[in-house]
């Protein structure tokens, strides 16, 4: 009796969850497709603002080195959630009131733009830091090298710089882009149809929470362990001709 009530509950999870009606499979799944678009469109957001933080941080004057000095601080300082909330609410209230100032009236934001700047603007200060980092363990010698062939600056970055510090940068920029497929979730608060609130209106219309729920986070997991792979390439790649670690210290 209890092995034909469990293939009856495993019968009706596999209802719900497939990809046609009454199924929600595919809202998830819709879900999940916003998410990782919000969440690659943040990461690529907060690499540009945390190249530009780190070179700010290193090599601009006292007056930029204090503001991304305040920036990097308070964004990390203050819960994820309350920054969301605020640069949600706050940024599009001054967006509309520039537009209506210009006489445009009031704008339409898109929900998936709006996600990529809040995250991207909590991305940018951590990135900041792991780049700033990364850079700093590029050997010296090699820097000095190519000034002294007269690169550019724009140059150095491009052909010495990145490519040097791409190395030390991989395990924390793999950490980050993990916490931006995560932080997807918190933008449930402020409306967003991603994978969580997609879920959570999947639950409460069937009951079936445990159900969905766990569909959500084998999703996620999924990411995880498909993103820790494609890191972990990349960081063997970038790795190539430098000396292993294996064996240190013994």
């Amino acid at each position: 009796m209890e092995g034909l009530l469990d293939l009856l509950g495993l019968a009706k999870s596999a209802e719900l969850l497939s990809l046609s009606p009454p199924g929600w499979g595919m809202n998830l799944l819709r879900g999940l497709g916003k998410s990782l678009q919000i969440a690659f469109g943040a990461f690529g957001f907060g690499l540009v603002i945390g190249l530009f933080g780190a070179y700010g941080k290193l090599y601009g004057g006292p007056v930029v080195r204090d503001l991304l000095a305040i920036y990097t601080t308070v964004v990390r300082a203050v819960p994820e959630l309350v920054l969301i909330l605020i640069l949600y609410f706050v940024g599009t209230d001054l967006i509309n009131r520039a537009s209506e100032a210009l006489g445009y009236g009031r704008v339409e934001i898109s929900g998936v733009a709006a996600g990529i700047w809040v995250l991207g603007v909590v991305q940018g200060a951590y990135s900041t830091e792991v780049l700033r980092g990364a850079i700093l363990a590029v050997p010296q010698g090699q820097i000095e090298a190519a000034r002294a062939f007269g690169m550019p600056p724009v140059m150095l970055m491009r052909r010495v710089t990145i490519p040097a510090m791409l190395s030390f940068a991989l395990p924390g920029l793999a950490n980050l882009w993990l916490i931006a497929t995560k932080d997807t979730a918190l933008l449930a608060v402020v409306g967003f149809s991603e994978l969580t609130l997609e879920t959570r209106q999947a639950a409460s219309s069937t009951r079936a929470y445990f159900t969905f729920f766990l569909a959500a986070g084998g999703l996620y997991l999924m990411v995880t362990l498909m993103s820790s792979a494609l890191f972990q390439l990349l960081e063997r790649r970038s790795r190539r001709g430098q000396p292993s670690l294996k064996g240190a210290g013994r």
